[in-house]
């Protein structure tokens, strides 16, 4: 399989950056059931971490930092599809994408939809990073026919020019349902599909496709041809140039981001933070300049970097799949470990307007306990990740290629 052909020619820097951003991101679902919201003692009061009336510091970095997971997340995608398409020839490689796009589908639904509600019934459906990834695949598996600068040029094209599409004169215009909520303007939207069924846009797959294109298009860096030492000044150039784009953007305040970044009442720390607070459903080019041009950089400096830490990342990155899954289902067990041990009881498995069972409102610990919980899972996580990739560089059986 063309996963198995990309597993015996891995580039480390790109599994230690993966492998970080996936252990940042256990944080913020780790966050997501476990953080109990207190505005002036108000323990079932709603919080939510971007608000710049309600939220603090500590919050509001605790959620920016997992800002980097998704664009970091689909851009690699893209990377790895490059290299794969190095070893196989394109009929092949899109064989293969269009059966993982379709996967990822089934597995957005099926099983992390399980993950994140412990409904059986599934009741509501939440259609997130692995929906886009499954759904930008499968258009993959058609753009990889075409020439590589047609890949990037219409790439960049969606990536510069889509928040275009947040003037208000066109977004009148275009946002009329569904498959445009699918496409690109969904920010969380509900969708009734019979009683009682129903489910949730979270992300539209416009612009996470580009994202991967341009990604696929970055592969090309990491050809055996490329001299490592060139390959490192693009990548301090290309990271700068793109933080120097969100900075500028930012600035000028006029396009980039459907939101633009206001003075605080609360003083200048919390316009600091409305500056760094980019839209992420979609993602707009503040958004992703933000998260990408740092990300870069960093892979400049993990180019030759192997030590302790580096290999503990190294292990999450090798198998960034099936850690995905395993995380949601940790943390949701420890959830209704805690939910009992607390003293809940059946009449308060289903709370009202949220989706996710043995969640209670009123639910959860403060920061110090949402980290501590983080830090258990991502331990836990650990000996597991690592013997499955042992058995994945091992065995060649046809299943692997798609966890």
């Amino acid at each position: 399989m063309a996963e198995q052909a990309i597993h015996r020619y891995r580039v480390n820097s790109i599994d230690i950056l993966r492998g970080l951003v996936m252990v940042i991101m256990a944080l913020d679902h780790v966050r997501d059931f476990f953080f109990k919201a207190v505005i002036d003692n108000a323990s079932n009061a709603a919080l939510d971490p971007t608000n710049m009336q309600t939220t603090f510091p500590a919050l509001f970095f605790t959620r920016w930092i997992t800002h980097f997971c998704a664009p970091v997340f689909v851009f690699l995608a893209g990377t790895s599809i490059f290299l794969i398409a190095q070893k196989k020839s394109k009929k092949e490689v899109s064989a293969f994408l269009f059966k993982r796009g379709v996967w990822l589908v089934i597995v957005e639904i099926v099983i992390i939809t399980l993950g994140w509600t412990f409904n059986p019934l599934y009741n509501v459906i939440i259609l997130q990073v692995i929906w886009a990834i499954g759904i930008s695949m499968i258009l993959m598996s058609l753009l990889v026919q075409l020439p590589y600068k047609v890949i990037l040029a219409l790439g960049l094209l969606i990536l510069l020019g889509h928040n275009l599409l947040d003037m208000p004169e066109t977004k009148n215009d275009l946002d009329k349902g569904f498959l445009a909520d699918l496409l690109y303007f969904s920010n969380f939207d509900f969708y009734s599909y019979a009683p009682n069924r129903g489910l949730i846009i979270v992300y539209s797959f416009l612009p996470w496709t580009a994202l991967m294109m341009v990604g696929y298009c970055f592969g090309k860096l990491y050809k055996p041809s490329m001299d490592p030492g060139r390959r490192k000044k693009i990548l301090v150039g290309l990271g700068l140039g793109i933080t120097a784009l969100f900075i500028v953007l930012r600035l000028i305040n006029i396009y980039g981001d459907p939101v633009p970044w206001q003075s605080q009442p609360r003083g200048p720390v919390y316009t600091f933070l409305s500056f760094l607070n980019a839209n992420k459903y979609p993602p707009s080019l503040i958004f992703l300049s933000m998260t990408l041009g740092p990300s870069i950089l960093l892979l400049a400096f993990l180019e030759n970097i192997k030590n302790r830490v580096t290999d503990f990342f190294n292990i999450y990155g090798r198998v960034p799949m099936f850690y995905y899954i395993l995380h949601f289902f940790i943390i949701h067990g420890l959830v209704v470990i805690v939910f009992y041990l607390s003293g809940y009881g059946a009449a308060d498995i289903v709370s009202p307007n949220n989706p996710f069972l043995f969640r209670p409102n009123d639910f959860g610990f403060n920061l110090w306990g949402v980290y501590a919980v983080w830090i258990f899972v991502v331990l836990v996580l650990y000996p597991l990740c690592k013997k499955y990739d042992r058995y994945k560089s091992t065995h060649r059986d046809w299943w692997l290629s798609y966890l």
